[in-house]
């Protein structure tokens, strides 16, 4: 039988391209509205001048339930896909998932051109931000599972398109500011980005299995099949090889001639229930059990990223106004987290340091906290309590590069480490389980935001 390292080629490193077109995939719907706030702030928070003051009709607190919203169902949704990913076939899950993305892609770049009254589009808004993401959790988690079941470097290489997702929003976010069409123009070819994005999301996917390689590591059965029967042939040969030893010690000591009983066909397998327990996969529990510390790790990562990014960090203001400003927050909020969150991610293809048996690497995502007091000490504005200690944009350029870095970098090794902590035929598994403690760190961390925000 051909086993796992008879593995044929990933030819033209073409399996390793559709992960990272998928990992990009998964996170545009997320990118692409939080990168927008300018664009739906500007919509919302209108003002007029009344008796030569400048009145703001009502204040809507787009980034904080922007945050909140994306994230609640995400956590909701991974929840359930966690326990009934099973009933559903993946390709109904992922496949659909994607195919609703892009109506409601579509949906918004068409409310780009229709006049709206602010607390109705604020709740059209906020309606699609809430079903994007929840067919976004369907989507992550189940591609995190799926990647789980190839080698380890396809997490990672996964993982790494997800942080270039944000970057991809960044970029088509400057574009639509520095182009000379008007700005319900340049929002609409900005809306029109992911619809073509989530297209080839789909059309990557629908390619992954006819693929030689993706066949051999995707079907489930055979893998199991494989990894069972080799472990039981390497007891069966330990068994085998105990006895002939054991008897070999015992007729030296008689003189008797010595018959190998292993050689008997009955000893080459373990008996019909313990095979029969090597196939059955693990209870959600017992995977659990095993990958905890992973799951506090994404946890803790999250919280901590999105208690500060974007809802404070998105309010920094430049010390030079004049042409820099409109592009300032593009440029030295979004731009640079999701540059250097992406490579962060790309480090773990070359460095997987601390390793997962360490406490060390517990302790890394854990002193991350300190970058809460310092991105809120940054130039916030408007700001009711904490001073100001670092006013100057390369101050805050510099702490967002630290704190990206050390997100993506930390994310990624989290869900890279889960899968290899558990048998193969458990990975959906913990992928999927991972996927739903990362909703939860988001979700935390977004709950908190409106905290923090107020604490400026």
């Amino acid at each position: 039988m051909k086993g796992r390292t008879d593995a044929p080629r990933d030819r033209g490193w073409l399996v390793g391209i559709i992960f990272f077109i998928l990992g990009l995939g998964t996170l545009l719907p997320w990118n692409f509205f939080m990168t927008a706030s300018m664009y739906f702030n500007s919509r919302l928070n209108k003002t007029e001048r009344r008796n030569g003051t400048v009145v703001a009709h009502k204040e809507y607190y787009f980034n904080n339930w922007m945050t909140l919203l994306s994230q609640l169902p995400l956590l909701l949704c991974t929840l359930l896909n966690s326990f009934f990913y099973q009933r559903i076939s993946e390709m109904v899950r992922i496949a659909g998932s994607l195919v609703f993305i892009f109506i409601l892609f579509i949906l918004t770049a068409i409310l780009v051109k229709i006049p709206m009254e602010e607390d109705r589009f604020f709740s059209v808004t906020m309606a699609i931000i809430w079903f994007i993401n929840s067919f976004g959790a369907v989507l992550q988690g189940s591609l995190f599972g799926l990647v789980g079941l190839l080698p380890q470097k396809y997490s990672a290489v996964f993982m790494s398109g997800q942080g270039l997702a944000g970057t991809f929003a960044a970029i088509a976010m400057l574009i639509s500011i520095a182009s000379d069409s008007d700005p319900e123009t340049a929002a609409l070819g900005y809306f029109i980005t992911p619809c073509v994005g989530t297209l080839l999301t789909l059309l990557s996917y629908i390619l992954l299995p006819r693929l030689e390689f993706a066949q051999f590591y995707l079907d489930k059965s055979r893998s199991y099949e494989v990894e069972t029967t080799d472990e039981l042939l390497k007891e069966s040969d330990t068994a085998v090889n105990g006895k002939a030893n054991g008897s070999l010690a015992n007729g030296g000591a008689s003189g008797e001639e010595v018959e190998v009983e292993g050689a008997s066909p009955k000893h080459n397998f373990l008996p019909l229930e313990q095979a029969e327990d090597r196939d059955r996969k693990s209870t959600v529990m017992e995977v659990f059990k095993k990958i905890w510390v992973m799951a506090f790790c994404v946890v803790f990562v999250f919280t901590v990223t999105l208690a500060v990014f974007p809802a404070v960090t998105v309010d920094v203001k430049t010390m030079y106004p004049g042409k820099w400003e409109p592009y300032f927050i593009s440029v030295c909020c979004f731009l640079i987290f999701n540059v250097c969150d992406w490579i962060g991610r790309t480090v773990t293809t070359l460095v997987q340091w601390p390793p997962k048996e360490s406490c060390l690497f517990p302790a890394l995502v854990v002193s991350r906290m300190v970058f809460v007091p310092l991105l809120m000490l940054c130039n916030v504005q408007s700001r009711s309590y904490l001073p100001v200690l670092f006013s100057h944009d390369a101050a805050f350029v510099f702490i967002m590069m630290l704190f990206s870095v050390s997100s993506g970098y930390c994310v990624c090794l989290s869900m890279s480490y889960a899968p290899q902590l558990v048998a193969s035929k458990d990975a959906e598994t913990a992928g999927a389980l991972m996927t739903f403690f990362l909703a939860l760190g988001l979700s935390i961390g977004a709950a908190l935001s409106f905290l923090l925000r107020l604490l400026v």
